[in-house]
């Protein structure tokens, strides 16, 4: 691999990625956006449940044909290892021995039980900067809890707040704190690889994405602790703005946000309105629109009813009324024009899928510009570079590792596709 491909901020940075699902590969896979070079160690027997997931290319199912699978492990190497076997476990240790950062996705036990934990890895590699990422952290009553980031949303307090009012809490959609704890993953590394490079010395990276989760939520965790209030789902709304939801417009399923939150965007939103009832005194300030917004919300879907959702987000950005298009997949990759000009979608040839989009990440440095150049590998595809260009290993080795299972081949899990 040409070093000008690994071109970034931590260029020369080596990771060794023992992480699955969401959270660990994301964290990982910025780093690689940034230049470090990153190994991902997998096993056919156990693969991550995202090479399982849909969608599928052509909804066609297979352990390489994932979009999640592909698209969470940008730019990096895979290799399979069972490190259930002791010769696993040696050639993981080797592979520690050549990084600077370990990253772990699972629970506390899972890799105490390889003797791959922190306590037992600084034994040999004592300047590691290992990275431990999970459900509830290392230590603690629920150190043990083994869930996703579905589990991830209700325990961070999320599931608390989605909703509609009046109604039960609704389950978020998507694992919501794997979409969040990577960023602050990331910039925790960075900030130990500067540590590092300051005073030689690794350290024990320990997140919890409840409490990553948690954060987001701070405005109402603050008003419980100052004013005893539990926050419930609010809906579309907000407490103290009205307007503000989402309507639907002319076409199949289009739909336009639209938050008037000051009294200066309440008369701009009249003047593009230019309907009567816009004059009702019911209307007149926040606190009467908040008193009548279910009737305030109908008149507004009637009129934005008849207009296409891009003319009304247009002519209220345009008046200085916050309003935006809800995009679906096909609006951000097809027709954003804002997407399409900082490339937020770079098209990359995968070995099994073809060519295929990836999404690019959501910053531009200037001396450093993010590079992608591999896309997410088959799984095992790397084994040739990684055990014979990194750690040395002959094809006779190699060979012996296929024989005895080390290094497996076949996919042999039970099937999850139906």
């Amino acid at each position: 691999m040409e070093i000008e491909e690994r071109r970034g901020p931590l260029t020369g940075v080596k990771v060794i990625d023992f992480s699955w699902v969401g959270t660990g590969p994301m964290t990982s896979r910025e780093l690689s956006y940034m230049g470090a070079e990153v190994v991902r160690i997998e096993s056919h027997r156990y693969p991550c449940p995202m090479r399982l997931a849909q969608p599928y290319k052509d909804m066609q199912a297979g352990i390489n044909r994932s979009a999640y699978g592909m698209c969470y492990n940008t730019n990096k190497y895979s290799v399979c290892l069972r490190l259930d076997k002791p010769k696993g476990r040696e050639i993981a240790r080797k592979l520690i021995m050549w990084a600077d950062v370990l990253v772990q996705g699972m629970t506390s036990d899972a890799m105490e039980k390889w003797e791959l934990d922190y306590e037992n890895v600084k034994k040999f590699k004592p300047d590691i900067i290992y990275f431990s990422t999970n459900q509830p952290g290392l230590t603690g009553p629920y150190r043990l809890f083994g869930g996703y980031g579905i589990m991830g949303g209700a325990y961070s307090g999320w599931e608390s707040v989605v909703g509609y009012r009046d109604l039960h809490p609704v389950m978020i959609s998507t694992a919501y704190t794997d979409f969040i704890a990577p960023w602050y993953g990331a910039c925790f590394i960075i900030s130990a690889l500067d540590y590092k490079r300051r005073t030689g010395r690794g350290m024990l990276l320990d997140q919890s994405q409840w409490e990553a989760g948690s954060t987001f939520l701070g405005p109402a965790i603050l008003d419980y602790i100052v004013n005893g209030r539990i926050a419930t789902p609010l809906g579309n709304r907000r407490p103290y703005t009205a307007p503000s939801g989402v309507f639907l417009c002319a076409g199949e399923q289009r739909w336009v946000a639209i938050a008037a939150e000051t009294d200066e965007q309440w008369q701009a939103f009249c003047r593009v309105v230019g309907e009567d009832w816009v004059d009702d005194p019911k209307f007149a300030t926040v606190l009467a629109r908040k008193q009548n917004e279910d009737e305030l919300e109908t008149l507004i879907g009637k009129w934005t009813a008849k207009k296409v959702a891009e003319e009304v987000m247009q002519i209220m950005q345009d008046a200085g009324v916050p309003a935006g298009v809800v995009q679906n997949s096909q609006d951000l990759v097809d027709n954003d024009p804002q997407l399409k000009h900082r490339r937020a979608f770079e098209w990359l040839e995968h070995k099994e899928i073809g060519a295929a989009l990836h999404n690019t990440p959501a910053y531009r440095s200037s001396e450093t510009p993010p590079r992608l150049f591999k896309a997410g590998p088959c799984i095992g595809e790397d084994n040739d570079y990684v055990y014979k260009e990194i750690l040395g290993y002959t094809d006779d080795d190699i060979a012996d590792f296929l024989s005895d299972g080390v290094i497996d081949t076949i996919y042999d899990a039970p099937s999850i596709w139906g």
